[in-house]
């Protein structure tokens, strides 16, 4: 069945979400995506979770301001169309792009997985989509802060779809990996960086990342570690042991507490080792971190006393 161009259907007042028939899919659907992004929701009255579905699309739709757009696709006065793209059951959402079926999913989702799978569709239009590829990696940075890394992981690589360059897209691939446990894909990921990535301040953190990462994965038992150094404070590898214990559970402060100690016992240690962790943590952070800040002025005020 050939899918004929007609006029468009009435729309909602934003322009980005739209009830599709058979004669306008050509135009609404197809055509529509060769500018945009386009998320066609194949639904039915009797379909009660598509009624939750839906306005959750909607919403994140028009939220993404002309980044994507929305086609609607009621099956039981579309029956041709759902036998052409054999949806089978519903709900079923298909993402179109440069006319094309890039992405879907089929049953209700989650709120937040629905803002995540418009996120990764919009961010498959780039910029010529409307929203831009900034928006799209501020909306992958926001996944990854919550908790969604499979989400921001999935967003970071279409953003990398369009622009393979991108240090921030790169770097937040690789963050999301390591919060996904995945050190292995991380590294494999750094070990392979584009030039214009490398030489990125973002690119040294995530090496100190990893770098804390695969330490972490060596970590020795908190408590025995603590025994340990209670009952010798002179132990200095026991306490820099520790301070990658304490950094490995996530208490970054108490890490830094613990080879600021080091430092002040015995600077040359094993190297300079309590010096160069130290760094490795910070370059890790956030340069205005208040961990980093207060550790700087601590170690500095070692170094030049």
């Amino acid at each position: 069945m050939d899918l004929n161009l007609g006029t468009k259907p009435n729309a909602t007042p934003e322009g980005l979400v739209k009830d599709v028939t058979e004669m306008t899919f050509m135009v609404d659907v197809i055509e529509a995506s060769m500018q945009a992004p386009v998320i066609v929701d194949f639904w039915a009255p009797w379909c009660g979770p598509c009624k939750t579905l839906g306005p959750l699309l909607e919403d994140a739709v028009v939220k993404k301001n002309g980044a994507v757009t929305m086609a609607k696709v009621n099956i039981d006065q579309n029956q041709a169309i759902a036998a052409q793209l054999r949806i089978q059951s519903i709900p079923t959402v298909y993402a179109f792009w440069q006319g094309q079926p890039i992405d879907g999913f089929q049953g209700a989702l989650s709120p937040a997985e629905v803002v995540a799978f418009v996120e990764r569709v919009a961010a498959q239009g780039g910029a010529e989509a409307g929203g831009g590829l900034e928006e799209a990696i501020t909306m992958a940075e926001e996944m990854l802060s919550q908790g969604a890394a499979v989400d921001a992981a999935q967003t970071f690589a279409a953003i990398l779809a369009e622009d393979d360059q991108n240090a921030a897209a790169y770097t937040g691939l690789i963050r999301a990996h390591l919060a996904l446990d995945d050190v292995t894909k991380a590294e494999g990921l750094a070990q392979v960086a584009p030039d214009a990535v490398i030489q990125t301040k973002a690119f040294e953190a995530v090496q100190a990342q990893i770098a804390l990462a695969k330490q972490a994965q060596n970590a020795g038992p908190l408590d025995d570690l603590h025994r340990k150094v209670a009952k010798d404070p002179s132990d200095h590898q026991a306490r820099f042991d520790l301070a990658n214990a304490l950094q490995a559970a996530g208490d970054t402060e108490a890490a830094v507490d613990q080879l600021l100690e080091l430092f002040k016992h015995d600077r040359e240690w094993n190297d300079g080792a309590a010096k160069t962790q130290l760094f490795t943590i910070f370059d890790a952070l956030q340069p205005q971190d208040p961990i980093v800040l207060k550790g700087r002025r601590r170690l500095s005020s070692m170094i030049f006393a």
